[in-house]
């Protein structure tokens, strides 16, 4: 496609500053004279354009002058040349990544964060260098600051990692109102957001490990000469390694445009230390206004030590947090639509307890920060009730994280949201599943019909949300006879309001991380469908000749299964069956008198088809399709990958086959 004039003008006008502030035609004219003078006898002093061009590229100037050359396509040239700048809200690290160019608006203040290696991660000491093409274990940088999300280049796992990537962050005087003004150092030292940073590490077969978490004070730059600066940051492990050194990375950061004036380092350390000292004395008196609180619980009835009231939590450096500050009303702007949306994206997220490093059986606590949690995508039952309720806050829903237990006294959270029809729903985070709570009256005769209940709890100590927080003094703490009255302090007894707001409130300087906006998937669910029915076709096929068995595939049979998988998945999201009756119609006429057909859906949140493949063939009915034996047997596999944001999926795979029936 031919460029329009007016663009060609200014890719010329570019190339040619390019080159000029490279110096490239003094550098020519230098190789000009020297190839003359070296390499040309005297009675043949001329010299071809080829005899250049060879001269210049040997001298390794062409390929430095094209390094230096990046052309991007800026992707919304229509929409950033009609629309006025907005704050940024979030970037999606895309596979391939889509460049664009930078939006700067030169009357707004941006950080400049460059990560510039690493170095003594000594646990990949002895990691050997991967070889070119080979799948190796990466780290992945993720940050969070004001809003703003950011993904380095995955690098490969090493001592020294080769870390090099810049992250422009965008420093809001206010996300809303005064984001468009240009703010300067005094205005700029009342931002005391830190960034985030959470290292996460990928091994070979696509699992993920938090490595680290670390809040950034970034506002030294503020004294820092030229208002350049450079760090060493000392990233420390988490759980129970939060102690322990995991590595240092090196970090450049730079103010832009620069700063008139500069502040002098004691205004910054009065500032930091002033923070820090109102900072502790609310979290002083939060802590001397819940032991008197506990105090007065624990007079009500001498049984209540031993329910599950839980005021402070872990996160996953080892800091002790109220857990109201877990929970925050979370919007997902036009990535989710409904509550039961929201409840099937947070239980596609992958599961998984935090580690307990010895035996014991012991559970070992460890609540995440949202970014923790994102970036690594998956967690504990706490972080994804957290999440939960979160989002549904975020829809206006009155909700709360229950602690509690399940069968076996095993501790569990779920979610409950109090309807204003007194309807009280638990939502289980950790499947999507929604249940109807109708509390079991201890006073009614024996012949009273009673309630059975669905769900899986067995008791509930305390429910909190991002404002308030609950602690159950019922005589009994059996989730079956609880009353959800939560005005009613004899039930449910309550913590001020205004103690959770001095510290878990946002906005206020304290210890409490802000949330991260949600991040549009960057999967593509057809390809990705297409990749994982392909890998397992072949696995199929294998495994059936090692069985000394055929395998011959119904393309159009295949096809068929689409609308069952659609359908399971439109059910898990909005408990709405549809569409079973045109499936049923059709997979009769695609079998034909005397054949037998049998089918096989079940559900994953990996994209590992090797493992999805071990998984399936420990079920007895789907063995049994994948190794049918019998006359025209035909076999059909279909693959669909429904995307969440935060790049979770849910993945869907029907195995069937059909086949004459023998007597």
């Amino acid at each position: 496609m031919a460029l329009p004039p007016e663009k060609a003008l200014e890719l010329k006008q570019l190339i040619q500053q390019q080159l000029l502030k490279m110096d490239v035609h003094g550098r020519i004219r230098e190789v000009l004279a020297e190839t003359i003078r070296d390499e040309l006898a005297p009675e043949h002093q001329q010299l071809s354009t080829e005899d250049l061009m060879k001269a210049l590229r040997q001298r390794g100037i062409i390929d430095e002058v094209m390094k230096e050359l990046k052309f991007v396509t800026d992707v919304n040239e229509k929409e950033r040349t009609s629309v006025p700048p907005k704050p940024s809200t979030c970037f999606v690290d895309r596979e391939p990544p889509v460049l664009k160019k930078a939006n700067i608006d030169p009357t707004r203040r941006y950080l400049y964060l460059q990560v510039l290696g690493g170095k003594a991660f000594l646990e990949h000491l002895q990691e050997p260098e991967p070889l070119p093409g080979q799948i190796c274990s990466t780290f992945t940088l993720c940050l969070h600051f004001r809003n703003q999300r950011f993904r380095s280049k995955p690098v490969p796992c090493a001592c020294e990692p080769d870390f090099h990537d810049g992250f422009l962050l965008e420093v809001h005087k206010d996300s809303l109102g005064d984001g468009s003004k240009m703010v300067d150092a005094t205005a700029m030292l009342s931002v005391s957001d830190p960034v985030h940073m959470v290292l996460i590490k990928t091994d070979t077969f696509g699992e993920t490990t938090l490595v680290a978490s670390y809040f950034l004070e970034w506002r030294s730059v503020l004294a820092a000469e030229n208002g350049v600066t450079n760090v060493a940051v000392e990233l420390l492990g988490v759980g129970t390694e939060s102690k322990v050194s995991v590595g240092v990375l090196n970090i450049r950061l730079e103010i832009y445009p620069q700063l008139n004036k500069v502040l002098s380092p004691e205004i910054t350390r009065t500032q930091f230390s002033l923070e820090r000292q109102k900072t502790a004395e609310k979290e002083r008196l939060f802590l001397v206004y819940a032991k008197q609180w506990w105090r007065e619980y624990l007079q009500i009835r001498p049984t209540h030590n031993v329910r599950l009231v839980k005021i402070f939590a872990q996160d996953e450096n080892g800091i002790n947090r109220p857990v109201c500050s877990y929970v925050r009303p979370l919007r997902a702007g036009r990535l989710l639509d409904t509550p039961r949306q929201a409840a099937r994206f947070v239980s596609v997220l992958g599961y998984e307890r935090a580690p307990v490093i010895g035996g014991g059986g012991g559970k070992q606590e460890q609540w995440c920060t949202l970014l923790a949690f994102l970036c690594r995508s998956k967690g504990d039952c706490e972080d994804h009730a957290n999440l939960l309720c979160s989002l549904l806050l975020g829809y206006g829903l009155e909700a709360f994280v229950c602690v509690g237990t399940k069968a076996k006294g095993v501790p569990h959270t779920w979610v409950v949201t109090c309807g204003t029809d007194g309807t009280i729903t638990f939502w289980e985070s950790l499947t999507g599943h929604r249940y109807i709570h109708r509390p079991i009256n201890p006073d009614d005769p024996p012949v009273a019909p009673q309630p059975k209940p669905l769900y899986p709890y067995r008791t509930i100590g305390c429910v909190f949300n991002h404002h308030k927080f609950f602690a159950n003094c019922q005589p009994s703490d059996a989730v079956e006879l609880c009353v959800f009255d939560l005005q009613d302090e004899s039930k449910w007894k309550p913590m001020s309001g205004e103690a959770i707001k001095s510290v878990c409130s946002p906005g206020t300087v304290s210890s409490v991380p802000p949330f991260p906006p949600l991040c549009a998937s960057s999967i593509d669910a057809a390809i990705t469908s297409n990749e994982i029915e392909l890998q397992l076709r072949i696995l199929v096929s294998e495994h059936r000749k090692d069985l000394n068995l055929s395998t011959i595939w119904d393309d159009q049979l295949s096809y068929l299964l689409s609308p069952a998988l659609a359908a399971y998945e439109l059910e898990r999201a909005t408990s709405i069956s549809a569409g079973n009756e045109e499936f049923q119609d059709a997979i009769r006429r695609a079998v034909p008198d005397g054949h037998t057909f049998k089918g096989f859906p079940i559900h994953f949140v990996y994209r590992n088809a090797r493992r999805a493949f071990a998984t399936c063939l420990r079920s007895p009915f789907c063995e049994e399709i994948i190794c049918c034996r019998g006359d025209q047997v035909r076999l059909a596999v279909r693959v669909r990958v429904f995307t969440y944001p935060e790049s979770a999926c849910a993945v869907w795979i029907m195995f069937a086959c059909k086949y004459r029936s023998v007597l």
